[in-house]
């Protein structure tokens, strides 16, 4: 009767010690062979599993099915996946183990399609990513980035004020690709500005006590506090009224003296005035507008009149110069 290969795949993101039920019982009850160390290999002997390494091989897999009737291959982790290896605490240099192993699964694979005498072979998930994983992967970079020894020394050397400019204008960019409704360039500008939010918090986490974690831990208790209506129990009739919610639960988190406390003060002048403006309104306040007698005056009257008819002004200015940049370039053209 042949003999049985199954191959055990695990997430290079997951702690090695997370596997399935059915993959502890497999690799418990049957020798496992896999191509490298890993800190896999080494949650698997530390729970007294038989673990050997060794060279690839279909022949040499062969043998030990002769020898034990099923045997599990643990397959290593694509090459594209940082590992705890690769991290700050161990900068061990990327291997090609990943894609060797994908290579073998393949030639093992056709070799049973051709002989299915040999073994049956047999595909088992332990671990598996879930939604976000990736995220782990950048927080692996980033830690192999800001290395004190073998590190990026560019990155080392930054601060939060230094790299501001570089925040705006990966938004700014991020904006433009919506603009022109890019899918490729909105998915490139997004990595571009998260980025910058995972060096910003690597840098307090040397500095400002703060990690990512952190981060995304308020984030999410945020999230949970201003949508009491997916939540809690709160009812709600319609989007108005989550707004409402919203600007409420915001005003007694933040306990604010003033109305347009905590508006951004470095966003362009025209979003600063629609900004002020959407905070009066909301609050009622009956704010007279500044008087049109000079320049300035004008301007924010023109955004209190492009509100009123619900427009952005901001948007309108924007698109306005970004058409007269093409008529002044098919100028030049004719000239």
């Amino acid at each position: 009767m042949a003999g049985s290969v199954i191959l055990l795949v695990t997430s290079p993101r997951l702690p090695a010690e997370v596997l399935t039920a059915q993959a502890w019982d497999l690799v418990r009850a049957h020798p496992v062979l896999t191509a490298s160390e890993s800190a896999q290999v080494s949650a698997l002997r530390a729970a007294g599993a038989s673990v050997t390494v060794m060279a690839p091989s279909v022949d040499e897999l062969l043998a030990h099915v002769d020898a034990h009737g099923t045997v599990v291959w643990l397959a290593s982790p694509p090459s594209s996946s940082p590992s705890a290896s690769q991290s700050s605490s161990s900068l061990s240099s990327s291997s090609d183990d990943g894609s060797s192993d994908a290579r073998f699964a393949r030639e093992l694979g056709l070799r049973l399609a051709r002989e299915p005498g040999l073994a049956e072979l047999e595909l088992v998930y332990g671990s598996w990513d879930p939604a976000g994983a990736r995220l782990l992967d950048v927080v692996t970079v980033m830690d192999r980035l800001m290395h004190p020894e073998a590190g990026d020394p560019w990155k080392r050397a930054q601060t939060h004020a230094s790299l501001a400019h570089f925040l705006l204008e990966e938004s700014y960019e991020l904006y433009d690709a919506i603009r022109d409704d890019d899918t490729s360039a909105v998915r490139e500008e997004l990595g571009d500005v998260l980025l910058q939010v995972i060096l910003h918090a690597r840098l307090a986490e040397e500095t400002s006590g703060f990690t990512i974690d952190d981060v995304a831990g308020d984030l999410v208790a945020k999230l949970i506090r201003r949508n009491p209506h997916v939540f809690a129990d709160t009812e709600v009739g319609g989007i108005d009224e989550i707004i409402a919610n919203w600007e409420q639960i915001k005003k007694a988190e933040k306990s604010r003296a003033s109305t347009v406390d905590g508006v951004a003060l470095s966003q362009p002048a025209l979003a600063l005035t629609a900004k002020l403006l959407q905070r009066v309104e909301r609050a009622s306040l009956p704010v007279p507008l500044p008087p049109p007698t000079s320049l300035g005056g004008r301007l924010f009257a023109a955004v209190a009149e492009a509100r009123s008819a619900g427009e952005d002004a901001e948007a309108a200015l924007r698109e306005a110069a970004l058409h007269y940049m093409d008529t002044v370039r098919a100028t030049e053209l004719n000239s």
